[in-house]
């Protein structure tokens, strides 16, 4: 799922000071699992500079309206009601969600209220660890199903490093060292002798540098 983060409420007061009729939307998919931005969340932060609001005598509306999800236009479509007449928008959800308001709502000020930080995987409550990524060339059927490219601060395709000790990353004693469970695992598979196999280059065609990426479905036509 993708991870993101509040800002701080000092970056929300610079996006919101500004503007007298504010819609602060909310996304009840990723961020809403995570507690940062959902339906709940929205609320929460639409209070929050609600009371700044009346403090400094600022004035002004803050409304609230969530969606099931932003990065998708069928979703953001259905408020078009609340959006009409409004200064700006305040979106809650990860970067994609501001960006596709920003699309739909072009007559409209669009800022994040999110800091988006990872492909993440719940570890225990409240804590997410980065998993993915995403860089288009999956390698799980080599490593055990575990990655190296997220999960490896060097981004080993063959490793571990010289600095790997006693199962732990050289950069800190609490962060694992990926390719340490990756052989681990492989031996408890009885694939220990893949390991002699040396990955090659990687195929980053698929990565962010040749630009934005767009992904069609096998055999759609748009």
């Amino acid at each position: 799922m993708i991870v993101a983060k509040p800002k701080p409420f000092r970056k929300i007061k610079q996006f919101t000071d500004p503007y007298q009729n504010i819609l602060v939307v909310g996304c009840n998919t990723c961020v809403a699992v995570c507690l940062t931005g959902g339906e709940k969340e929205a609320e929460q932060l639409a209070a929050k500079i609600r009371l700044h609001r009346r403090r400094e005598g600022l004035g002004g509306t803050v409304d609230t309206v969530t969606v099931l999800r932003q990065c998708e236009h069928e979703y953001i479509e259905e408020i078009k009601d609340e959006v009409e007449g409004r200064d700006l928008i305040l979106s809650t959800a990860c970067s994609i969600g501001p960006q596709a308001l920003a699309e739909r709502y072009q007559d409209v000020r669009v800022v994040p209220g999110m800091n988006t930080k990872m492909l993440g995987m719940v570890k225990e409550h409240h804590t997410w660890s980065e998993y993915c990524v995403a860089c288009g060339d999956c390698v799980l059927h080599k490593t055990g199903g575990l990655c190296p490219i997220a999960r490896c601060a060097k981004e080993l395709l063959n490793g571990p490093c010289g600095g790997s000790q006693g199962g732990r990353c050289e950069i800190s004693p609490e962060v694992e060292c990926i390719w340490q469970s990756i052989h681990d695992r492989l031996k408890r598979l009885g694939m220990e002798n893949d390991l002699k196999k040396i990955l090659g280059p990687r195929n980053w065609s698929w990565s962010k540098h040749g630009g934005p990426r767009t992904f069609h479905k096998e055999g759609f036509k748009p």
